[in-house]
């Protein structure tokens, strides 16, 4: 038995260091020396990390204990051989989780969770935001590190295991095993279980994730993506319809009438992660969006509009559909649930609109094909739709390319009202662009988008077509720029503009109450005189039982809420806020867990 007891505590000392390991590795790839990591912290990561290691080592180690208790009653067990292929699996798939994590970590600032197997449909746009060499190099670290792992465990593993005289004991020592290793999963006797927020340690959002185990972290996300109904329940029913009721209005007039016609033809742009951090009169970097400032003080700005997420798929939604967005899924991806969303354009249809949407990419892309057909568009044009030769961007066509396109299909159209989307592509990593005014080339993509939009609009303005024109300009996201400048998913990051321009526009106007992108929908619709009652997430910011402006937002593993108060940031791991801002405010708390719930709630139900 002495040889059993001595290969299970060695193979989970085996894993257990490899995940330990793990934590420098990622921290270092991450940046740590810019962020200011100290030689001490590294030893506090990888010490209050070690909980969730053990537990996720507990999982991996299920099966050998499983199978030791067997060889129990067996002769001559020939464990290695048995357990050789276990190895190479979870060596691959830990290696692959570990070395995804890190490598994902600075385009999306929280750690691998479920959402990524909404992407891996379509691993080429999945990739498209890296070079050849980048995912190659990546690769070989995985089979390396896989590798590695496999010959340790092998060459720790007896090729036999001996036969063992006093088999009911050594049952019963394997069972009591069997326990510890329940413990060690559960986290121990207390009525507390392994969750992730127990590792986090300090207010360091980048060390308190560097604490996290990347494969316990996927797995615990996985868990809870099935029953959304059941998500997120803080409060009873009642508590959660005395938070919720009045903060998503769906009736009432406008306090305002913008446009000189109730039926003009409509051009939304969205504008690929062009957020506030990149339009200098929003407080973002200088001599970036020309352009956008100069349009601002031709149309309705509204400048305090927040996004609901963090990515293309979500944002999407949340301003085409007015539908809110989700910590750790994608409506998007779900076509039983994003086919009963009602939209803008099925809206415009029903009052006679011809509908078309325009992306120089891969439109299958998170299954954006499905909801755009399913929402109300007629006609999709993407990245199949170009010459080969005009496909000179990672992602498909340049904005320039596409910008024309639009505009000599809107200029030649002879149908009318019309409405059309067009989503920008440009200003998207690698942002590499056609394009050369800015030195740095983040920056210098949005720039290139800001400059094919300034163009665009300028010959709209000559054209026929302009006099019942209305533009719609709005990201889908924002973006986290500068680098390490703080939490990824504060009101900074999801700050973005919301411009409406055209001749159809009765006079420039700015609007500065907050409010959401899932906003767009009812006070477009409202401004046409278009019921929006079936629109629960959507508020018309310009009604007049639009009594209490704030804005909400989701990112993995968090919400925020924002109002004329502050802002709190929550992490829902913990279950504390990292960010309150200018001091704590309970209301915030209540309010935004309040609309957790109640979005969960209503997803369920579809």
């Amino acid at each position: 038995m002495k040889k059993r007891l001595a290969y299970l505590i060695g193979f989970f000392a085996v894993i257990l260091l490899f995940f330990m390991a793990q934590k420098p590795g990622f921290m270092f790839y991450n940046d740590a020396i810019g962020r200011g990591v100290s030689t001490l912290d590294y030893f506090h990561v990888i010490w209050h990390g070690i909980s969730l290691d053990a537990a996720t080592t507990g999982y991996l180690i299920a099966l050998p204990w499983l199978i030791i208790g067997i060889s129990i009653w067996f002769k001559k067990f020939p464990l290695r051989r048995i357990l050789l292929i276990y190895y190479i699996l979870i060596s691959l798939v830990t290696s692959l989780i570990f070395v995804g994590d890190m490598c994902l970590y600075p385009f999306w600032n929280f750690k691998l969770d479920a959402s990524v197997f909404f992407y891996l449909d379509s691993p080429k746009n999945a990739a498209a935001s890296v070079s050849v060499g980048f995912i190659i190099i990546r690769f070989l670290i995985i089979l390396l590190l896989s590798g590695l792992i496999t010959w340790i465990l092998y060459n720790i593993t007896p090729r036999y295991l001996p036969r063992v005289k006093q088999k009911i004991v050594s049952t019963l020592i394997s069972l009591l095993i069997g326990g510890l290793i329940f413990l060690v999963i559960r986290g121990g006797v207390s009525e507390s279980t392994s969750n992730i927020g127990q590792v986090y340690f300090c207010n360091d959002e980048f060390l308190n994730h560097s604490a996290i185990n990347p494969a316990f972290s996927l797995l615990a996300s996985i868990s809870k993506t099935k029953d959304y109904a059941q998500q997120f329940d803080y409060f009873n029913e009642n508590e959660r319809k005395t938070l919720f009721n009045g903060l998503y209005p769906t009736k009432g007039e406008n306090t305002v009438e913008l446009l000189n016609t109730q039926r003009p033809n409509i051009l939304i742009v969205l504008l690929e992660g062009f957020g506030a951090t990149m339009v200098e009169s929003l407080g973002g970097e200088k001599g970036v969006s020309p352009n956008i400032d100069r349009l601002s003080k031709e149309g309705i700005w509204f400048t305090n509009c927040y996004a609901n997420s963090f990515r293309t798929d979500r944002g999407t939604i949340c301003a085409l559909s007015g539908y809110q967005s989700f910590p750790d899924l994608s409506v998007m991806k779900i076509p039983a649930k994003s086919r009963t969303l009602p939209s803008i354009a099925g809206k415009l249809v029903e009052e006679g609109y011809h509908t078309d949407f325009l992306y120089g990419g891969d439109i299958n892309f998170t299954n954006m094909k499905s909801y755009l057909l399913q929402s109300g568009y007629q006609k999709l044009t993407a990245n199949t739709d170009f010459p080969l030769e005009q496909h000179q961007n990672a992602w498909g066509v340049n904005d320039d390319i596409t910008f024309e396109h639009l505009y000599q299909t809107l200029t030649e159209r002879k149908e009318t009202p019309w409405h059309t989307t067009f989503l920008t592509l440009s200003s998207h990593e690698p942002f590499e662009v056609p394009y050369h005014r800015l030195p740095e080339a983040k920056p210098n993509a949005f720039a290139y988008t800001d400059h094919c939009l300034g163009q665009f609009i300028d010959k709209l303005k000559q054209s026929p077509i302009w006099k019942d024109l209305l533009v719609i300009c709005l990201p889908d996201h924002g973006f986290y720029y500068p680098d390490n400048s703080g939490h990824g998913h504060d009101d900074r990051i999801h700050h973005i503009p919301m411009l409406w321009v055209g001749g159809a526009i009765k006079h420039p106007m700015v609007i500065d109450r907050i409010m959401n992108q899932s906003d767009l929908a009812a006070t477009l619709l409202a401004q046409l005189n278009i019921n929006h009652n079936d629109f629960n997430f959507s508020r018309n910011v310009l009604g007049i039982e639009y009594t209490y402006p704030f804005a909400y937002w989701s990112f993995g593993g968090g919400y925020a809420f924002a109002d004329s108060t502050g802002v709190t940031v929550m992490d829902l791991n913990a279950d504390r806020p990292i960010i309150e801002r200018p001091s704590a405010n309970k209301n915030r708390i209540l309010r935004g867990k309040a609309i957790l719930q109640s979005s969960y709630d209503d997803l369920g139900t579809r």
